[in-house]
């Protein structure tokens, strides 16, 4: 049976195995890592899978931003990695860490959520969509399609502005 704990009582070796068993050791090169460079988990969103005592899946969230040319920022949080064992994707695994770490988002009145990944999928499923991100600048290259946001009702992010990392000093206290 699988249970879903806090993915810092689990081996960050083990995890790091994970993610490169899911994307490959070469993963680190990606714009994703770029945008959460410095920071820490959010730990209330990110969890990990285990089935009788093994890892088989993991989400990770972090504290990124959107800063606007006039140096406001607005506080989001970057969904991902999620990654599960290649023997057991298909298991349903990675969708519920999804749920799983939305539910606690969604209870806490977090900031709203990025991530890049497949529109259908994460549109379908979870509510994430490519509409408010097209004028969004990144450290790196980046699939615009694949570049999602999700936002609550009442929640909004500029149209404009630079996304990247959000260090523990602009860090808001019940919204990360």
């Amino acid at each position: 049976m699988i249970t879903l704990v806090p993915i810092a009582s689990v081996a960050s070796s083990d995890v790091e195995a994970l993610l490169d068993q899911a994307f490959g050791t070469d993963r680190h090169q990606r714009t994703a890592y770029r945008l959460r460079a410095g920071t820490d988990p959010v730990a209330g969103l990110s969890l990990a899978a285990v089935d009788d005592g093994m890892l088989v899946g993991s989400i990770q969230c972090w504290p990124v931003q959107l800063t606007e040319a006039e140096g406001a920022a607005t506080p989001l949080i970057l969904v991902g990695p999620v990654a599960v064992r290649p023997d057991r994707q298909r298991d349903g695994i990675g969708r519920m860490l999804m749920e799983a770490s939305l539910a606690r988002a969604d209870g806490a009145g977090s900031a709203p959520m990025t991530l890049i990944g497949d529109a259908s999928y994460y549109g379908r499923f979870f509510g994430f969509s490519a509409h408010h991100t097209g004028g969004w600048t990144l450290p790196g290259p980046v699939d615009r399609d694949r570049l999602l946001a999700r936002l609550r009702p009442g929640q909004s992010v500029p149209a404009s502005a630079v996304l990247g990392p959000r260090h523990a000093a602009e860090l808001v206290p019940g919204r990360d």
